[in-house]
């Protein structure tokens, strides 16, 4: 076995970049399949804690290749700034990234359209809950045809017609929104030529990249960004992101076929949280002080990486996280924040939903939960008991019981399990690469 694709299990925000991390300790390659810097994965090593939004999680790891697949959406801003500070601390080495010639590229239009839709879908009050990071209406212009992608930074015939297509319907859309586009197109040409200059040693065919690795034999790690229920085709539409979070989208999104995959694993947290609007069948009232729901979030630090909103917060989901196993067609979970949970005296599960309603995309947005009361999570010893564990067998029993109850939902096998936020309070259950 030479491949494993990690993805989100819920809505995103389920702990990927430490469940990468400790994976990619094993990988010869970590490659990002979607998404752009909408994503933040935190990694917590040594008591330092850095955030990446581009750069996959692998880059912790001398040695290992990082590779940007091509679909993501990339901002070059974002990305040089992730390199300079990444080599600031001695990590990824000038041979050790490879960006995707047919990822697209963020422009500042593109960002700036999507904060004027979202301010205008929010006074009528439709927000989705973007980022604003230009996610959205770069995906939008490369459904459209009118995509600029990294390989067109180096022809400048075709990059400045391109922008000056870009200018044109930009300019009349931020018009009808009520704003104006703070640049155009001569602006956009000369950073597009800065961008150039720097990511052309970088610059390759990533699916051949990857392909040659898988091969030589080499380990290759698909990572993916957000979560199954926020994918667009198979996510809450329309309250999802806008490229493919599940299993399949490292095929699309970095080039390979899907034999070249031997492996699946789906992260998701003990308990469920989601930013932004759409269904959230378990999420727990909170008045901003003692309720549930903001115990979950002040102890599980429930703020978004990317965007720092705070995140709403609720029992696990185990038909939407079936749903999730099947769609990405998974062989292994990765449990996180489990120690957050032993903070609690009084945990719950949803083992259904009423009215037998299926937890596909429609029926989240009526599912009503049928929650389930989990015994002994009120012990005071349950907490350090867990924190200290490394092995499964030494955990406390109400922690097996409850990861037993969601492997026996999802009728997935536990892989790994995160029982604090720094690297080394992981139980490692299964070998990735085994």
């Amino acid at each position: 076995m030479s491949t494993l694709v990690v993805v989100g299990a819920q809505w995103g925000d389920e702990g990927k970049g430490k469940v990468v991390d400790a994976v990619a300790a094993e990988a010869d390659v970590v490659a990002r399949f979607a998404g752009g810097n909408n994503a933040g994965h935190t990694l917590v090593v040594e008591g330092r804690t850095l955030v990446t939004h581009l750069v996959p999680s692998g880059c912790l790891y001398p040695g290992t290749r990082c590779v940007l697949g091509a679909g993501m959406v990339i901002d070059p801003v974002v990305l040089a700034h992730e390199i300079t500070t990444l080599r600031g601390l001695g990590l990824l080495a000038n041979d050790e990234l490879r960006v995707s010639l047919d990822a697209h590229v963020i422009f500042p239009f593109h960002i700036e359209l999507d904060a004027l839709r979202e301010d205008a879908a929010r006074q009528r009050g439709r927000a989705i809950g973007t980022t604003k990071r230009g996610i959205g209406p770069a995906y939008e212009a490369k459904a459209a045809r009118r995509g600029i992608r990294v390989r067109d930074l180096f022809d400048r015939a075709t990059l400045t017609e391109r922008l000056g297509q870009n200018e044109l319907q930009a300019a009349h859309e931020a018009e009808r929104l009520g704003g104006r586009l703070g640049t155009g197109a001569r602006e956009w040409l000369a950073h597009a030529e800065e961008w150039a200059t720097w990511l052309a040693p970088i610059a390759c065919d990533a699916g051949a990249f990857c392909h040659d690795a898988i091969v030589a034999g080499r380990r290759v790690l698909f990572e993916g960004a957000q979560g199954a229920l926020l994918d667009v085709d198979h996510g809450t539409y329309p309250y999802v992101t806008s490229s493919s979070t599940i299993a399949g989208g490292a095929c699309t999104g970095i080039g390979i076929g899907p034999t070249a995959i031997d492996g699946v694993w789906g992260i998701s947290k003990a308990y469920a949280t989601r930013v932004g609007a759409g269904p959230f069948p378990t999420k727990l009232a909170s008045n901003g002080k003692d309720l549930i729901g903001d115990r979950l979030r002040e102890l599980g630090a429930e703020f978004g990486a990317t965007t720092g909103r705070p995140r709403d917060c609720g029992w696990l989901d185990l038909p939407a996280l079936r749903h999730a196993a099947r769609l990405s067609g998974m062989t292994g979970l990765a449990i996180t924040k489990l120690d957050v949970l032993a903070a609690l005296r009084k945990v719950e599960v949803c083992v259904a939903y009423e009215d037998g309603i299926d937890p596909g995309t429609h029926g989240l947005f009526s599912a009503k939960p049928r929650l389930q009361a989990c015994e002994g999570w009120d012990d005071p010893d349950v907490l350090p008991q867990l924190r200290a564990a490394r092995t499964l067998e030494a955990l406390p029993a109400v922690a097996r019981a409850y990861l037993d109850l969601v492997a026996d939902a999802t009728g997935v096998p536990i892989a790994l399990v995160s029982v604090g936020a720094s690297r080394e309070e992981t139980i490692a259950v299964a070998r990735p690469f085994t």
